[in-house]
């Protein structure tokens, strides 16, 4: 499977926010951004001129980082949006969250999407009743998603739930039993990834 297996921190830098790549580690002091604010490189404190193009680029970098997912990927996301009724933008991040590897995020079964991406290709769980090992996985409503028993990683699972305040209102989790529902596709107000879609829109309407 093809994956970014660059160091994660400096993507958080480049774009200037925490995109939550490194899950606990992001919530203390040691974040590289807490710790320098700035991007990585000889040339990351000096000015740079935010054209039009700048911007929109990186906004498209941002979200495909902070999901995962690689240029070819994210392209072939964005032609299958544009090719559905409805705004493109939003139809984007319904797609991008819909992925299994950033459901189980969602549902705070993972502490990342990396984390969430190795315990799917491990086979620890199913959708359904079956075993999903496929990160890009499209969940649809009404799909139940369960932590195959007897799997060695529940300690990893179970830690990761602690790390979890809420669940969004598209979804139903079960901690206890580390059991999920998909109820439906998300609103735009219930995504919570900070970027501005309608700047990615035009990038690649140029």
């Amino acid at each position: 499977m093809a994956r970014d297996s660059g160091p994660q921190c400096k993507q958080c830098r480049r774009e200037g926010q925490k995109l939550f790549l490194k899950g606990e580690r992001c919530l203390t002091d040691k974040c590289a951004i807490d710790r320098r604010n700035y991007p990585p490189g000889d040339h990351g404190r000096g000015r740079s001129r935010q054209s039009e193009y700048r911007v929109q680029l990186r906004e498209k970098q941002k979200t495909r980082r902070y999901y995962g997912v690689l240029e070819k990927q994210f392209r072939n996301y964005y032609s299958k949006a544009s090719r559905q009724p409805g705004v493109t933008g939003e139809n984007l991040l319904r797609l991008l969250e819909a992925r299994f590897d950033n459901v189980l995020v969602r549902l705070g079964f993972a502490g990342s999407r990396r984390q969430a991406r190795q315990l799917i290709l491990h086979g620890h769980w199913t959708v359904n009743g079956r075993r999903v090992d496929i990160p890009s996985y499209q969940v649809r409503a009404n799909d139940v998603i369960a932590f195959k028993s007897g799997s060695g990683a529940e300690p990893v699972v179970r830690d990761a739930t602690e790390l979890t305040s809420a669940v969004p209102a598209w979804l139903q989790a079960d901690h206890d039993g580390l059991t999920a529902k998909v109820l439906r596709h998300p609103d735009r107000d219930e995504i919570a990834t900070p970027v501005q879609e309608q700047l990615i829109v035009e990038l690649y309407s140029k």
